[in-house]
């Protein structure tokens, strides 16, 4: 077992106690878009040209911080590029492996996925970045998401939720007068959109990483907060996907389908139409993580007409929890022709001001705070639940690659009434023990 996974036996409770106060354990599941590239130019040629390539969330405040840095550094050329998740997924982590990387690449908090900062950094593929004085900064329970073996090897400049992203002016023409607290109010709430023409959820299934979400908002109420050790007693073998609320998770998501709650065929609807959905009013909310609220509002016309509510997976509001964790980063690769120059822009990343600026452009809450620290305020109903009803994203705690892409298909294949609940549960099962 890795020393991470180690690390990582606290239970979730004792993980964000660890973190206190206004830090919330948040990551966000990147979002993916046409790939984009941006440069950097500066007066001259550049001695030291570094090649970036991250997802489309990273864009906004990378574009910002880039410029920035040109202002710092005028011999340093920083060229960046933007892929989908699934295409960064395979594509960077084959060059990676082959020696040919950026220097500089997106990199997923914890485990989890192909290219987590576990999985890269065990096969000697991240630079240390421990010497570093922001790594001294790190809250205790955001370690685990950081660092491996007690170095640190991905930045990230906060945290992130999973909530329901939505329409305010279309609630209120549905007669909704408020964001609703539990389940049921849930389900009334959606029937009420429903009824008055607009799609009560909008949901771009045929983006693999967009199936993820409903779950995810679940999960920390039928799971987590009935028993906050269960990541232990998953590693530990004691209990499965099958065994747990993960089931109750899947039969809600199935519930809102089966009462016409998603927009028509899901599974051919992409991430950018869910998008504009909700931004266009043809839809009520969207099941998303924060970070891409900025790009729900660059899409609609009155920006203010959107913003965020914890979606609450339990009856009693009490038992309602949510899912928060480290935002999706960037680490510098080990082999590239120019680490150093690399570990320096991470470096200057690591600045609070800095930090707070990436984490203002994503709409995500600072890794470390200052008196210039700001906080959107559609995230401060979350808030409240940080201290001791949030739990990370379920897949930074899987030990392996496998179990996200199952996850996936699964819930596509039982979207398309092509699977059922047992099956689902039993193929997640089995590339969890992979």
């Amino acid at each position: 077992m890795t020393d991470l996974l180690r690390d990582a036996r606290v239970s979730r409770g004792q993980f964000f106690r660890m973190m206190g106060g206004l830090a919330v354990a948040a990551a966000a599941t990147a979002c993916s878009t046409k790939p984009e590239t941006t440069a950097t130019t500066g007066g001259g040629a550049a001695a030291t040209e570094l090649k970036f390539i991250g997802v489309a969330d990273q864009k906004s405040a990378m574009d910002e911080l880039l410029a920035a840095y040109q202002k710092v550094k005028p011999a340093v050329r920083v060229t960046a590029s933007y892929a989908p998740t699934d295409q960064v997924q395979t594509s960077v982590r084959t060059q990676l492996g082959a020696g040919n990387a950026p220097d500089l690449h997106v990199v997923y908090p914890g485990n989890g996925s192909a290219m987590s900062m576990t999985q890269i950094a065990e096969a000697g593929l991240l630079a240390d970045l421990s010497a570093q004085p922001w790594t001294q900064t790190i809250p205790a329970g955001f370690k685990p998401a950081f660092q491996l073996g007690g170095k640190t090897y991905i930045f990230s400049a906060g945290s992130s939720v999973i909530g329901a992203i939505y329409n305010k002016k279309v609630f209120e023409q549905a007669g909704v007068d408020a964001p609703p607290t539990t389940w049921t109010e849930f389900l009334a709430v959606c029937d009420k959109l429903k009824k008055s023409g607009v799609a009560p959820i909008a949901l771009g299934a045929q983006t693999p990483w967009v199936t993820q979400l409903i779950t995810y908002a679940l999960v920390p109420s039928t799971v987590y907060a009935k028993d906050p050790t269960f990541d232990d007693k998953q590693l530990a073998g004691q209990t499965t996907f099958a065994e747990s609320g993960w089931r109750q998770a899947m039969e809600m998501y199935l519930e809102l389908q089966k009462r016409g709650f998603f927009n028509d065929k899901p599974n051919g609807t992409t991430f950018e139409q869910q998008i504009s959905m909700v931004a266009t009013g043809k839809a009520g909310m969207a099941v998303q993580v924060s970070a891409v609220l900025p790009d729900f509002r660059k899409s609609a016309s009155a920006p203010d007409d959107l913003s965020m509510f914890p979606v609450p997976g339990a009856d009693d509001a009490a038992s309602v929890w949510i899912p928060a964790g480290v935002v999706v980063g960037l680490g510098a690769a080990a082999k590239g022709k120019n680490v150093e120059e690399a570990k320096a822009f991470i470096d200057f990343l690591g600045k609070q001001e800095n930090i707070n600026a990436w984490a203002k452009a994503i709409s995500a809450i600072p890794l470390t705070q200052d008196a210039s620290s700001t906080i959107d305020p559609a995230v401060e109903s979350f808030l409240p639940f940080t201290k001791d009803r949030a739990v990370p994203f379920m897949d930074q705690r899987w030990p392996n690659a496998e179990v996200q892409p199952v996850h996936f298909a699964v819930v596509q294949e039982l979207l398309a009434g092509k699977s059922t609940i047992d099956e689902a549960l039993t193929k997640m099962d089995e590339a969890y023990r992979k």
